[in-house]
């Protein structure tokens, strides 16, 4: 697993688009990712890839507030399966909270929630898919990245450009 392998600044956080040589980003790209697509970042896999590159062009990364627990709950089934060694866990959970504190974190608003319960009512989704769907709608939103096919389409007719990340 390469949790550095990603375009970084020299602190080791995400590097966002225009950081180096003092040069300001020319397209600003808001881009919220789900879980499922981000984890690619911490796990390497199939997507992981392309996850880097999206990454590589966000100006600014947003997720929800359940992403982080989200993706800790990946990482601790990956160690479980000992598909990830302890240090291999430590380095990618540190690398998840550093990245986190560069990001936009949506909150729970009365907002999201009822945009949630409304798709949940129009697409067959998970509470958790839906919520990320909902936060990255309320939020300015430019791309959706996700590796969930059902949310992928839910997003999409919710009016989101969606990127979907092949697996």
């Amino acid at each position: 697993m390469e949790a550095s392998r990603f375009a970084t600044d020299p602190s080791g956080r995400i590097a966002q688009q225009g950081d180096f040589g003092g040069k300001a980003a020319k397209v600003t790209l808001n881009v919220f990712f789900d879980s499922s697509a981000l984890a690619k970042r911490y796990i390497e896999e199939k997507g992981s890839d392309q996850v880097q590159e999206i990454l590589s062009s966000a100006s600014t990364l947003a997720v929800s507030m359940i992403c982080v627990p989200e993706i800790v709950s990946a990482l601790c089934r990956r160690r479980r399966e000992r598909k990830l060694s302890i240090e291999e866990y430590r380095n990618a959970r540190a690398s998840v909270l550093s990245d986190i504190d560069d990001a936009t974190v949506i909150d729970l608003t009365e907002e999201v929630i009822g945009q949630a319960v409304a798709l949940l009512e129009q697409f067959p989704l998970r509470s958790a898919d839906a919520l990320h769907v909902a936060c990255a709608s309320t939020w300015s939103t430019d791309l959706f990245v996700s590796a969930d096919a059902r949310q992928c389409t839910a997003a999409r007719a919710h009016g989101l450009r969606v990127e979907a990340i092949r697996i």
